[in-house]
């Protein structure tokens, strides 16, 4: 099955395209959304994160924990329907988290591959080198997934990106 990640503007349409059975929602915490219609609430995880990499005075960066979480959820989604990923603009915490979900349903897959197949259906994607990094260790990568996101390079400078799908098995 696939994976479905977006910026928060294009929730209503994906939702409505692709009928997900999951969705994981990284956002900062003032801006929490309530789970779309037709989407059961214990299917919903919402994360209140900034997207950031170093920790700033009031602000909660990505952490273990978070990590955890998002990796029991991907474990325990059975991928007969779509996920939908999102964060505010769809370029850094959504596209890290289809990243490692992606390495975690496929442990015998290279990293760079993943990682060139994220950049192939989202050249706007500039995975959240935190997110990578924790999940990195929590998946024993030993540092591939870094090293795989760095490799990819950049946006360009995008500031807001589109919907794309990303297989969750490859």
């Amino acid at each position: 099955m696939k994976m479905v990640v977006c910026p928060l503007v294009h929730i209503e349409a994906v939702v409505a395209e692709h009928h997900p059975s999951h969705m994981i929602t990284l956002l900062d915490p003032e801006f929490q959304i309530e789970t779309p219609e037709g989407l059961a609430p214990e299917r919903h995880l919402r994360l209140a994160i900034w997207d950031i990499c170093d920790p700033q005075e009031g602000m909660t960066p990505p952490g273990e924990a978070h990590v955890r979480e998002l990796l029991t959820f991907g474990r325990d989604w059975s991928a007969e329907a779509p996920l939908l990923i999102h964060c505010w603009a769809g370029i850094s915490r959504s596209t890290a988290t289809a990243f490692m979900l992606a390495c975690q349903r496929n442990p015998d897959v290279p990293e760079l591959e993943i990682a060139r197949r994220l950049r192939q259906a989202a050249p706007h994607a500039y995975p959240n080198r935190r997110l990578v990094r924790l999940a990195d260790l929590a998946l024993g990568r030993g540092g591939r997934m870094v090293e795989a996101v760095e490799a990819i390079g950049d946006n360009g400078f995008a500031t807001m990106g589109r919907p794309f799908v990303l297989p969750a098995n490859f």
